[in-house]
């Protein structure tokens, strides 16, 4: 084979698992679809299946869970708990109003708790609660945060003994975050969220591509089975509609070992197992955890690479080396009286092969 060849079927193997690696966001399988969790258009015979509170308004084309006026909350939950292990929630979602860049506020939480349907001061929920909550924030509250632009997506997993700071944005219980345009976009904006086998993922696809990007992820993330979905938001001195155009639950069929199919999941208590505290991230320009471990398919990958660059630089050096050969035998070819230089030459290239065959070893 070719180096050529070899290059480029090297490259094909490491792009296909690259896209495993960084696209493993499921395309919506309706056959893995659950809609018992699920909130789609035209909101017909929902009533069953979830229940409305606040200033919550359900049309035909989206449920707005609070109108572009001040001081509103209003919120959407599921009434069926969730007894799956690994799931992955999308939520197409739209935030607009007529306030101008950084005049809005205050946005939108998805939540995966214990508690369903008690109001409070967090996105219009309770505070202190136990599960897991995804913020989407519009509004800066911290004026001395300014190495993070808003809105802010953000994680929290409580167990119900921590307090949502709102005077700093959350960023002292936060697990990661990023940054997003998702106001008053002229196209559809989704979410999604991943737990699966320990391991919380979002993405988001904000920009009209068609395509997830990252936002956060973590591992070592502890959460039961038997939660509750939903969605709230709130506004305060300023505002904007906030709404949900469909919440779609997709089921993760991944393998569990004996012993973690023999655990009780509805009494594992909400935890995240970090190499540093949440805390940490106050002094963390971006807020992002990266003291996650690496996977199978990265260790994979980072060593496939490094072998690449290590062929790649034998061969450009092997090339570099032959041609240079070639050049110092023309030169000492056009001229037969000098002896003395050929002798000298082939010193040097002698010595060139063994230093090179050293180098190697």
């Amino acid at each position: 084979m070719s180096f050529k060849a070899f290059l480029g079927a090297t490259l094909a193997v490491l792009a296909a698992n690259w896209c495993l690696v960084c696209c493993d966001i499921t395309d919506g399988n309706s056959e893995h679809l659950k809609r018992e969790h699920s909130l789609m258009k035209p909101y017909q015979g929902v009533g069953s299946q979830w229940d409305f509170g606040g200033s919550t308004l359900v049309t035909s084309s989206y449920v707005r869970l609070t109108p572009d006026e001040r001081s509103k909350e209003g919120s959407i939950w599921n009434t069926v708990p969730c007894y799956l292990k690994d799931w992955e929630m999308h939520v197409q979602f739209k935030v607009h109003g007529l306030g101008k860049k950084s005049l809005n506020g205050d946005g939108i939480a998805i939540w995966y708790t214990r508690e369903r349907l008690h109001p409070g001061p967090v996105f219009g929920n309770q505070d202190q609660f136990v599960g897991l909550a995804i913020f989407l924030d519009t509004f800066r509250n911290d004026l001395h945060g300014m190495d993070r632009s808003f809105p802010y997506i953000s994680a929290m997993v409580n167990n119900g003994s921590v307090s949502y700071d709102h005077g700093k944005d959350g960023r002292s219980s936060e697990l990661g975050g990023c940054s997003a345009d998702i106001r008053n976009r002229n196209h559809d904006t989704y979410l999604a969220i991943r737990y699966s086998k320990g391991r919380l993922t979002v993405m988001i696809d904000v920009d009209d591509r068609n395509e997830w990007k990252e936002c956060i992820d973590i591992g070592g993330v502890r959460l039961p089975t038997g939660y509750f979905f939903g969605a709230s938001a709130a506004t305060g001195d300023l505002s904007d509609n906030h709404d949900i155009i469909s919440m779609k639950l997709y089921q993760l069929m991944v393998e569990h070992t004996p012993e973690e199919e023999n655990l009780d999941w509805t009494k594992i208590e909400p935890s995240v197992s970090l190499l540093k505290s949440p805390k940490d991230n106050i002094d963390d320009p971006t807020g992002n955890f990266r003291g996650t471990p690496l996977t199978g398919w990265k260790v994979f990958l980072l060593l496939l690479c490094a072998l690449l660059g290590i062929v790649v630089c034998a061969v450009v050096g092997a090339v570099v080396f032959q041609k240079r050969q070639v050049l110092i035998m023309k030169f000492i070819t056009s001229d037969p009286d000098t002896d003395h230089l050929k002798e000298h030459l082939h010193r040097l290239l002698c010595n060139g092969v063994i230093n090179s065959f050293l180098l190697l070893r």
